[in-house]
């Protein structure tokens, strides 16, 4: 199951590497790492491109590129933004994780 991504995010993602002057190839890197308080944390940056180790999901011209090891805990999740008053970032909805901390930005499995 691809990684989803909302209307809201697509525009963000596309706004930022509009900003970075990447090509069109480019898009938000997802991953995950050991750590934080629930035992795994989420990695975002920006990549230029894809690699020949990477999953690409692509929704409204916005590319999410996830490396295959992360995608195995990452499939099936949603990438939304959000601006409030309290949080203003990429969110996720990731039906792999079993829970998580209260700032949201790490999970366990």
């Amino acid at each position: 199951m691809p990684i989803a991504i909302t209307e809201k995010a697509a525009e963000k993602i596309k706004e930022l590497v509009k900003e970075r002057n990447l090509p069109e190839t480019g898009g938000l890197r997802l991953g995950i790492k050991g750590g934080g308080c629930a035992g795994f944390e989420y990695v975002v940056d920006l990549a230029k491109e894809a690699t020949k180790f990477d999953i690409v999901s692509e929704t409204n011209g916005a590319r999410v590129i996830c490396d295959k090891k992360s995608y195995l805990f990452l499939n099936g999740t949603e990438v939304d933004f959000q601006r409030t008053l309290m949080v203003q970032g990429f969110v996720f909805k990731n039906p792999a994780a079993k829970g998580g901390c209260g700032c949201g930005t790490s999970f366990s499995i």
